[in-house]
C-alpha cells in the first residue's frame, strides 16, 4: 500500500471509535480529511448524531459539505473525543504537530477535550522528536526579533513560506509561522517551556503527555496502540 492508501485506512478505523451523539474534535491535515469523510459517511448512511468541533477553516469547509454539524470550541460544554493526525509521534508517544499551520486550534481543542487519538500512517513514527521541523506560531510584530532570538540560541529558524507564491504563510488566526530545524529534540518539556514563555509566540507544536490512542497505518492493516500515563 503507498502512503495515502495508509492514511485512509486509519482515517476509517478511527472512526469506528465515534459513538452516537458525541461531541467529535475534528484535526487538520491530509489523515484527517480521510477520518471526516468516514465520518460524513456514517452521519449520512446510518443517521450518526454527531456534533463536529473543527479545528481548521479547513476541516470546517469539508465537515460542512459533508452535512456534519460543527459548533466552536467555546459553545460546547465538553468534547468527549477529538482525531487527529501528527506530524511526528516518539516511542515514548509525545508529538510535533503544525505541519498544517493549525497548531493553535488543534491545541486548544485537544486540551479541552475528554480523549484524544492520533492517526498516522507508520512514516510519522521516531524514536525520538525532531527529524520534523518544530513549527511556532507567532505574532507578525516583532517576529524578526523573535527569529533572531531562535537563531542565537541555534535552534535553526527559518520563516514558513508558501511553496508557490513564496508569501509568509499565514494561520487561521493570521499570524505566522517559524519553523525550527532541531533533528533531534532530547529535552522536549524543557524546550517546550522555553518557547512558550517568549514573548510574541503564540503557541508551540509540541504536543506532550496528550494522546490517549493512537492508530498507525501498516502494511498489514492498522494498529490500535493504547497510551498508558
Amino acid at each position: 500500500m503507498n502512503q495515502n492508501e495508509l492514511k485512509k485506512l486509519v482515517g476509517e478505523k478511527s472512526v469506528e471509535f465515534v459513538e452516537d451523539n458525541m461531541i467529535l474534535g475534528l484535526g487538520t491535515g491530509t489523515t484527517v480529511r480521510y477520518m471526516v469523510d468516514a465520518l460524513g459517511k456514517r452521519v449520512q448512511e446510518e443517521g450518526l448524531h454527531i456534533t463536529g468541533v473543527t479545528t481548521s477553516e479547513r476541516t470546517a469547509q469539508q465537515a460542512k459539505s459533508l452535512g456534519i454539524p460543527l459548533k466552536s470550541v467555546d459553545e460546547v460544554d465538553h468534547i468527549d473525543l477529538t482525531i487527529d493526525g501528527a506530524d511526528e509521534i516518539s516511542s515514548d508517544f509525545q508529538g510535533i504537530k503544525g505541519g498544517g499551520a493549525a497548531l493553535l486550534f488543534e491545541k486548544i481543542v485537544a486540551i479541552n477535550s475528554d480523549k484524544v487519538m492520533w492517526i498516522v500512517d507508520e512514516s510519522k513514527l521516531s524514536p525520538k522528536l525532531g527529524s520534523f521541523p518544530l513549527p511556532v506560531e507567532v505574532i507578525p510584530y516583532g517576529s524578526k526579533k523573535i527569529f533572531e532570538r531562535f537563531a542565537e540560541k541555534d535552534l535553526n529558524p527559518k520563516f514558513r513560506r508558501d511553496p508557490v507564491t513564496k508569501e509568509l504563510v499565514r494561520t487561521d488566526s493570521n499570524n505566522y509561522v517559524i519553523d525550527l530545524y532541531l533533528h533531534e529534540i532530547d529535552e522536549p518539556h524543557s524546550l517546550a517551556e522555553y518557547l512558550i514563555n517568549q514573548v510574541g509566540v503564540v503557541e508551540q507544536g509540541l504536543f506532550l503527555d496528550m494522546v490517549d490512542t493512537v492508530i498507525v497505518g501498516r502494511e498489514n492493516g492498522p494498529e490500535v496502540i493504547p497510551v498508558n500515563r
